[in-house]
């Protein structure tokens, strides 16, 4: 390009070239996630994607958007960008995936104020190695440098995916009935939501990012990094084996808030706590925030990062393909009928 006709943009806070440059160094990287229905290349004005719909009847497309939140600013704190990518593709991807979607494609938006061309091909490092956790393409995406929007150093992302499923296997959470198994899979830790309170607490701790975290041989800046579970490959036997009733991505609003959303009005789920195994990432910050375990539960997943509800019959078969694929869960609770007086839909025994 040409350094007359790019300068009056460069004078004015945005470097074309180092847009050009991003976009050459990340090219090997996004190809690398790459599926068979990818049909052009990064660099098109718009990704083009032939989904395989053999052995589907009626197939559906189901779509999620969401970003990484405030856990991006303890990665500029930390300095540490290669594990947010990660994250991002998670929230969307774990989504789709609590209706029995198979991810297709995800596309991201990278936007700063200057940029920086190593950090944002770490981030888009991060966004490849989520999407190759999920078998989904990295169809294309957008980074805009905007000068006076964001301060120097940060940025921010969103990301959305796209998914298919066949429209009788979509998981809906209708046939849920009493007596059914609530069976709760590990997170690997705080996952992507609730890092306002998490900053907080940290800051106010003394705690430094290079500092070991309590009962672990991890930094505070790995431990409270550690990017999301993508539950894909995960659930992929249990899917396509057994007939699941309802799934939940336990993310904003913890137990709580997610669990009813796939409960039909005449029940309740009763989960039992203690039941499985609590990482020590979340016994510091109830502990440091001074925080009830309600109001733990209430925020953050809590070591349980997803969830599935399956009949008694089934939810044994379950448990052993999850430890089949290395995924450590337990049996944490059951539907009970909801009754009259029941104010909530989740009822954690303590």
């Amino acid at each position: 390009m040409s350094q007359s006709r790019s300068k009056v943009y460069t004078d004015a806070g945005v470097n074309i070239e180092a847009g050009n440059s991003l976009v050459s160094r990340i090219k090997s990287i996004v190809s690398t996630t790459h599926t068979s229905g990818v049909l052009s290349a990064i660099g098109s004005f718009g990704g083009l994607f032939k989904p395989d719909i053999e052995g589907m009847k009626n197939p559906v497309l189901v779509a999620s958007t969401d970003g990484v939140g405030t856990k991006l600013k303890l990665a500029f704190e930390f300095n540490k960008h290669d594990t947010v990518g990660i994250d991002l593709v998670a929230m969307s991807v774990n989504d789709i995936l609590v209706q029995g979607a198979r991810p297709l494609f995800f596309l991201d938006y990278f936007a700063c104020s200057e940029l920086d061309v190593d950090q944002a091909v770490d981030v888009v490092e991060g966004v490849a190695e989520g999407c190759r956790r999920s078998a989904c393409a990295l169809l294309g995406g957008e980074t805009a440098e905007m000068p006076g929007m964001y301060t120097k150093g940060d940025y921010d992302l969103a990301g959305f995916c796209v998914g298919i499923v066949d429209d009788s296997k979509i998981v809906d959470g209708s046939g849920i009935s009493v007596g059914d198994v609530i069976i709760g899979l590990e997170s690997s830790g705080v996952h992507s939501n609730g890092y306002s309170l998490v900053r907080k607490i940290f800051n106010e701790s003394g705690a430094k990012a290079d500092d070991i975290f309590p009962g672990t041989d991890k930094t505070f800046a790995e431990v409270l990094l550690e990017p999301t579970i993508i539950y894909v490959e995960s659930l992929r036997s249990i899917m396509r084996d057994l007939d699941i009733k309802g799934m939940v991505h336990v993310t904003g609003g913890g137990f709580y808030d997610n669990i009813p959303r796939v409960l039909p009005q005449a029940v309740r789920a009763d989960i039992s706590f203690g039941t499985w195994d609590m990482p020590p990432v979340f016994q510091w910050l109830q502990k440091t925030g001074n925080l009830s375990w309600p109001e733990m539960l209430q925020i953050f997943n809590s070591g349980i990062g997803y969830i599935l509800i399956l009949n008694k019959e089934n939810a044994d078969k379950a448990m052993e393909l999850l430890n089949a694929v290395n995924t450590k869960a337990w049996k944490i609770g059951n539907i009970a009928l909801r009754e009259a007086e029941d104010a909530e839909a989740v009822n954690v025994i303590f």
